[in-house]
């Protein structure tokens, strides 16, 4: 809308601006023309016109004079002139009063048309907010939590990560899994190169299992495999893997995941973990 107005604005000054001109160039013309017409009176000094102009020199005159005739006759066309250029005038500035009120009239339903705008935007957001659901206020901690949780420390034997792993291992223990595991994935991350790491990435993947989160227990379990597939505990990622596919319902995925694990860890397959792959094929209906 504002420029829009500018634009009206930009107009009016193009209107207005050729009939100043015209109107500075018929005052100069007006101008000439009563220096004019005082010479002229003052040749004939009188039988002039005095209609716009007082003679400045009278004096005798003849009305039988040819120059008295020739000099009026002059006169009259002078007056006509400037008659003609006075309403010439008067048009022009009437011109310019109709265009400065048609602007004005214009600005005025352009300021209206801002003004309803703004108040209908107003509403709307007003309308908007009022109608936004509240937040919920946030649920206030069990107090036996808590405690619960403020009970269990962090051991301090000097190496950081064995202890930052024991601490989300006690947690997990204790069945407080969203505590620990943000603390085991937080010992996974800030001793990624220790051998803890890949005992904290599998204890993680577990710890979302038991809070019935399969979904990010595979995404976790997965990652210890593929990161770290040298580490102690990457076979049994593979394993917890297979169970939260189970629980995706991706049972065809899930053997393959086993099948993996007897391919990559043939000695671990048949050794520790022999017992829970059976269990694992028979949940997953592998061939």
């Amino acid at each position: 809308m504002k420029t829009f107005g500018i634009t009206l604005l930009l107009a009016s000054l193009a209107i207005s601006t050729p009939a100043s001109a015209q109107s500075a160039n018929t005052d100069k013309r007006v101008d000439r023309l009563e220096q004019e017409m005082r010479a002229v009176q003052r040749k004939v000094f009188q039988g002039g016109s005095t209609r716009y102009f007082e003679p400045e020199i009278t004096g005798d005159s003849d009305p039988a004079s040819p120059i008295t005739t020739n000099t009026t006759s002059a006169v009259t066309d002078l007056i006509a002139r400037v008659d003609a250029l006075e309403a010439s005038l008067a048009n022009l500035t009437g011109q310019v009063e109709q265009n400065g009120f048609r602007l004005k009239k214009i600005e005025d339903k352009l300021a209206a048309a801002d003004m309803q705008s703004e108040q209908s935007t107003t509403a709307a957001t007003a309308t908007a907010a009022g109608s936004a659901p509240k937040a919920a206020p946030e649920a206030a901690p069990d107090p036996e939590r808590v405690v619960g949780v403020a009970a269990i420390v962090m051991p301090e034997t000097g190496d950081a990560a064995e202890d930052s792993y024991i601490y989300g291992y006690r947690l997990w223990e204790a069945k407080f899994y969203p505590e620990a595991q943000a603390q085991l994935k937080k010992a996974a991350e800030d001793h990624s190169t220790h051998r803890r790491a890949s005992f904290a990435q599998n204890l993680l993947g577990r710890a979302y299992l038991d809070d019935g989160k399969p979904a990010l227990a595979s995404v976790a379990l997965y990652e210890n495999y593929q990161k770290r597939p040298r580490g102690e505990r990457a076979p049994d990622s593979l394993y917890f893997l297979s169970t939260a596919l189970v629980q995706l319902k991706k049972k065809d995925d899930a053997c393959r995941v086993l099948a993996e694990l007897q391919d990559v860890y043939p000695e671990v397959a048949s050794g520790r973990l022999a017992d829970r792959i059976t269990s694992g094929k028979a949940a997953a209906n592998c061939k």
